[in-house]
């Protein structure tokens, strides 16, 4: 299943500290946890949606309910709290594994439907929430090559461009998971 937490952040001057937070620490931590396959960190393009999205592939909602997932990297944004606004998390069905949005390329979604995708000869992968707060109930999501991107003149509204800020992460990417980081303000 598909893990996604998405958000939008309102303090630019803990901005970088707290990507540096979440990218360096907390998505090792996470991966550490048992049920969780992979775990990345993009970042919008454009507005009209939440700026950061997080993708996980895990097994199952038992995974987020687990004290494992608790102790090691759920909720541990006290310090940054305050600030963390448009925060929304899903579970969605329908896709094996997250797809790894590489360097040269950005991720389209688009919660409307996959006409706009596939007008963009696109060939999209279809999710279906299941568990957490259901919306958008569907998602569909497409790779594109950054060079094509480039030479779209205008993407259809209902569609939303991540980069990856952070490469997928995988069980073989952390030698010794540790624990996230203690908020030192909580």
């Amino acid at each position: 299943m598909i893990y996604t937490v998405e958000c939008s952040f309102a303090d630019a001057g803990s901005e970088a500290e707290w990507n540096d937070f979440y990218s360096l620490d907390k998505l090792p931590a996470l991966i550490s946890v048992s049920g969780f396959h992979t775990s990345q960190r993009l970042k919008a393009l454009h507005g009209g949606c939440p700026v950061y999205l997080a993708l996980h592939t895990i097994d199952g909602l038992d995974v987020l309910t687990g004290e494992e997932y608790r102790r090691k990297g759920g909720g541990n944004f006290a310090r940054w709290q305050q600030h963390i606004t448009d925060w929304h998390r899903n579970l969605y069905d329908g896709l094996d594994r997250a797809p790894a949005v590489g360097s040269d390329e950005v991720l389209a979604v688009s919660a409307i439907g996959p006409q706009s995708l596939i007008g963009l000869g696109l060939t999209p992968s279809a999710m279906q929430a299941v568990e957490l707060e259901k919306f958008p109930a569907q998602r569909w999501l497409a790779r594109i090559d950054r060079a094509r991107l480039s030479a779209i003149d205008r993407l259809p509204d209902d569609i939303h461009v991540y980069e990856a800020m952070t490469a997928q992460l995988t069980k073989s990417d952390v030698s010794a998971p540790a624990p996230a980081r203690q908020d030192r303000d909580a």
